[in-house]
């Protein structure tokens, strides 16, 4: 992170209160868009249960009417009846499978892209204070894990609720006296599932903070940079230790997450499956106390309702458990797609056609909320269209803050920073982004071709247009002599290349965007001497007729700008010429003695 990079801070909280729970309500408008599909799936669920229902009571009527009064016909019928509830039954369940799964992936892919979209939004100083590995576990490992609930557990409550419901009114019509034997332990089931729940949704909760913890570790450690600081600090066996122990933590809630509740629930399925003997025991006992004898049939069709009730009962105890554990999920899911968008594009947003590049500071201040003291202060400057300005001080003195101030990675706190008139928050962002190209000190490569990095500036752009700003750039000649040209793979990160090579991949990306306005951010201050000779050559022919604001550390390679602003605690100390603020023998003159006396830095061959 760059000294002057101001720090992103989330959202107070109201002290000594816990998180909001996720709301149920908010989860199930995620499925709001899907409603006539969910009905669709509502249809089958209710006709499944109606044809499960409707089995034991042909089989009341096989054993009480067809067998004993030898009537074959109906015998027949009966029997095929209870085949074809079994056929509809099987084919209704795959169509219901087929559309809830379709329904729930889209919700998926709608919560994936509403993270990934809320990211987008988020001010740069978010992914300098958030790991990585944090960012990609929300998307792959917290939204993975609500998949079995999005997809099947929205089907599943209503199937298994509708199924049990049929069933207890089907059992109360055979029986009101057995279908009370029955019931009788369900407050049971349900406290001991809702103290399951509670438990499951604590240890999911700490399950995804470890996994999340244990795929930023894997991002650091195995990226290029993390592999080569490992071997060449010798921390190769500590890191792969410390994986180690991480993997160990979350083996351990792995292993109690899975075993939460489960003898709780092992003891509900025992009691549920010996139901049947209460029932048998139950009916015996009717008999001896001369009560109404019920039928073979009556009773056999009700062992049977009570057995197919198990099923749905036990799933959907089970259901209610996997919720509760998923409201952990939803919840770390809900938080980033809560976050406050802090650099929002207006409603009605001031399109730019042909921007010409005319910059002004206007009084501009910044105050980051997480400083005491503000990062700029009182910074009144113009930059009219095709000049020049170089931003030189200190460490810390707000150079890049107040370059990156015009392309809007930051908002001011007090006054505004114009293009061409127009205070940027005003601007739409597509006319702002093609408006401002910056180059920063750490150039990013996608680990793809070369085509493909330059073209992800403009995406129709042909192979000439790609050869004319690689040439402006002073790499092609690097680039064709590559085995695969413009084809060949960068490397993660670009490693395959150079610092001055990457460098220059990114001056001839932005050339092809071709902003009038350009942010330079140190972009030589890591090379040696040579390769800075080749890199501030392309910068000058990318710089040619742009309006360029150029955040400096090597003095030496603003000595040409219009203006120089000298930055000291967030405000101006000197402005002027290099001519005249060496005349004025101040902070500027003295910055340059000092950089005269700093060594270049010699870059080895290989």
């Amino acid at each position: 992170m760059h000294p002057d990079t101001p720090q992103w801070t989330p959202p107070p909280k109201t002290p000594g209160r816990p998180e909001p729970p996720a709301q149920l309500g908010r989860i199930m408008r995620l499925f709001r868009p899907y409603r006539g599909r969910l009905a669709v799936v509502g249809a089958l669920v209710a006709a499944a249960s109606l044809v499960t229902v409707a089995s034991p009571f042909l089989l009341r009527e096989i054993l009480d009417v067809a067998i004993p009064e030898r009537r074959t016909g109906l015998l027949t019928v009966l029997a095929l009846g209870m085949i074809a509830t079994a056929v509809l039954t099987s084919v209704f369940g795959v169509l219901q499978t087929l559309i809830s799964t379709t329904v729930g992936q889209r919700v998926m892919h709608d919560l994936r892209t509403g993270v990934y979209t809320k990211l987008q939004q988020m001010p740069l100083s978010f992914f300098t204070t958030t790991r990585t590995g944090e960012v990609q576990s929300r998307i792959a490992n917290d939204i993975g894990g609500m998949q079995a609930t999005v997809t099947s557990t929205a089907t599943s409550l209503v199937s298994n609720a509708t199924s049990v419901i049929a069933t207890i009114v089907a059992m109360l019509v055979l029986d009101w006296r057995l279908t009370l034997v029955s019931l009788a332990l369900l407050p049971l089931f349900v406290w001991i599932s809702r103290r399951v729940g509670r438990e499951r949704k604590k240890i999911t909760t700490a399950r995804q903070q470890q996994m999340a913890a244990m795929a930023a570790m894997v991002t650091e450690s195995l990226s290029v940079s993390g592999i080569l600081l490992g071997r060449t600090m010798g921390r190769s066996d500590s890191l792969t230790s410390g994986f180690a122990d991480e993997s160990h933590r979350l083996a351990r809630l792995e292993i109690r997450s899975s075993m939460a509740g489960r003898w709780r629930m092992a003891t509900i399925g025992i009691i549920m499956a010996a139901i049947p003997a209460l029932l048998y025991w139950s009916a015996g006992l009717l008999l001896e106390v001369g009560g109404p004898a019920l039928s073979l049939g009556t009773l056999v069709a009700f062992v049977t309702l009570q057995q197919g009730l198990l099923r749905p009962a036990v799933s959907l105890l089970n259901t209610g458990v996997d919720v509760q554990a998923s409201l952990a999920l939803f919840q770390r899911i809900f938080e980033y797609l809560d976050l406050p968008v802090e650099l929002a594009e207006r409603a009605d947003p001031v399109h730019l056609a042909a921007p010409r590049g005319d910059v002004r500071f206007e009084d501009v201040s910044f105050h980051y909320a997480g400083n005491q003291e503000p990062t700029l202060r009182g910074i009144d400057v113009s930059v009219p269209a095709g000049s020049s300005l170089a931003l030189v001080g200190a460490t810390g003195s707000g150079k890049t803050t107040l370059g990156y101030l015009v392309p809007r990675l930051y908002d001011v706190s007090a006054g505004r920073v114009t293009v061409d008139g127009v205070d940027v928050r005003d601007l739409d962002f597509a006319s702002l982004a093609r408006a401002v190209g910056v180059v920063s000190q750490e150039t990013y490569l996608f680990h793809a071709s070369v085509a493909e990095n330059l073209r992800f500036a403009k995406p129709d752009a042909s192979d000439d247009e790609l050869v004319a700003a690689a040439k402006a750039a002073q790499i092609h000649d690097h680039i064709a002599a590559l085995p695969d040209g413009y084809d060949t793979l960068v490397g993660e990160r670009g490693y395959r290349f150079s610092g001055g090579e990457k460098q220059r991949l990114a001056i001839a990306r932005t050339i092809l965007r071709d902003p009038p306005v350009l942010i330079l951010d140190e972009a030589t201050s890591a090379l040696d001497a040579t390769t800075e000779q080749a890199v501030q050559a392309a910068i000058d022919e990318l710089s040619a007729g742009r309006t360029t604001i150029t955040i400096a550390h090597r003095l030496s390679t603003i000595r040409g700008a219009d203006q120089i602003l000298v930055l000291e605690g967030g405000a101006i100390a000197e402005l002027g010429t290099h001519e005249e603020l060496m005349a004025r023998g101040g902070r500027y003159a003295a910055l340059v003695r000092r950089d005269a006396r700093t060594p270049a830095p010699v870059e080895l061959p290989g």
